[in-house]
């Protein structure tokens, strides 16, 4: 606001200056004392607690076998999310088909998967020697010319791959159809004005544009994917977590043993995390005008950035010097 000068018998008085009285936020600085008085007794309970057994955390988070569970893990997060990715762009394109048979097989195949829990999938695929003693590869209803023993073909690792792949892309195909119906249907008519087919139309216009909607589950669904993994140790699968369990069955250090995959999981999950960050950064050019700044640019911001104090306001003189 801009002061008002007034007049009064003929003479005109300088304007008061407008005291400013900053709002006050009193439930804000009670919040922000009980969050630090929590902080507190939380961080004084981790180094005053002789129970949890610093000394063995820190012997055993770069133990042999730890960090080989934590290849495994990794691994199979890996390879899960790159069939679960694959197929489902398959199962979306499948569903969006005008072809009531390919859109009706994908529609059931999305309604069992997500329907039944992954572990029970899990315990299915190491399990189907039961059901199928002998795989064989050859022509449907007619001679088979390769054999292979279930127990041989399927093992943990492929059981493991397979339930939480196929379990994947039943999730992943709703992600990329809710990507692909995000772009505008003239994109495609335009595409096909041109005389570009169908699958060129998608992977050239639609797929592009429909990776800003499609990113953020997808990183949201690899990390998740990280923590299911820990499901492969129900099939005795070493990864991570199975291979504490397998540490802390001898020296029953149960707690310590946890808390040391607990750590491995946070770390593995915040490289995801500024992973997915720099992708969705990636694919966000030419959607806004300036791309948000990235963590390092912030801290270099807050830390190296001056700003000058603002000018002062010069006091306005009556006319006459204000004799």
């Amino acid at each position: 606001m801009t002061p008002r000068t007034t007049e009064t018998a003929g003479q005109t008085v300088p304007p008061e200056e407008i005291k400013a009285v900053p709002v006050r936020h009193p439930g804000r600085w009670v919040a922000a004392a009980l969050v630090l008085v929590l902080v507190a007794m939380f961080v004084n309970t981790l180094l005053t607690n002789p129970r949890y057994d610093w000394d063995v955390i820190g012997s055993y988070f770069f133990s042999r076998r730890i960090l080989e569970g934590l290849a495994i893990t990794i691994l199979l997060t890996v390879v899960a999310m790159a069939i679960g990715i694959v197929l489902g762009v398959i199962l979306a394109v499948m569903r969006l088909s005008a072809n009531p048979l390919l859109s009706g097989s994908s529609w059931v195949y999305i309604w069992f998967f997500r329907g039944t829990p992954v572990l029970v999938q899990l315990l299915f695929w190491f399990n189907l020697a039961f059901l199928y003693p002998q795989i064989s590869l050859g022509v449907p209803f007619g001679p088979s010319f390769l054999h292979a023993d279930a127990n041989s073909l399927i093992t943990p690792f492929a059981a493991a791959i397979l339930g939480l792949g196929l379990n994947e892309g039943a999730y992943m195909s709703e992600i990329v159809r809710a990507g692909i119906l995000s772009v505008e249907h003239g994109q495609a008519e335009a595409a096909q004005a041109l005389g570009m087919s169908r699958g060129l139309t998608m992977r050239r216009i639609v797929l592009p544009q429909a990776m800003r909607v499609i990113i953020p589950p997808t990183g949201n669904e690899t990390i998740s994917m990280l923590k299911t993994s820990s499901l492969a140790s129900v099939i005795t699968v070493t990864e991570l977590l199975y291979a504490a369990q397998l540490i802390y069955s001898v020296n029953f250090k149960t707690i310590p043993l946890l808390i040391t995959a607990s750590i491995w999981y946070l770390i593995v999950t915040s490289v995801l995390t500024a992973g997915q960050y720099y992708i969705e950064r990636h694919y966000a050019r030419g959607a806004a005008r300036e791309l948000p700044p990235t963590p390092w640019q912030r801290i270099r911001r807050t830390l190296f950035t001056f700003h000058p104090p603002p000018p002062a306001i010069p006091s306005q003189q009556p006319p006459g010097g204000g004799r």
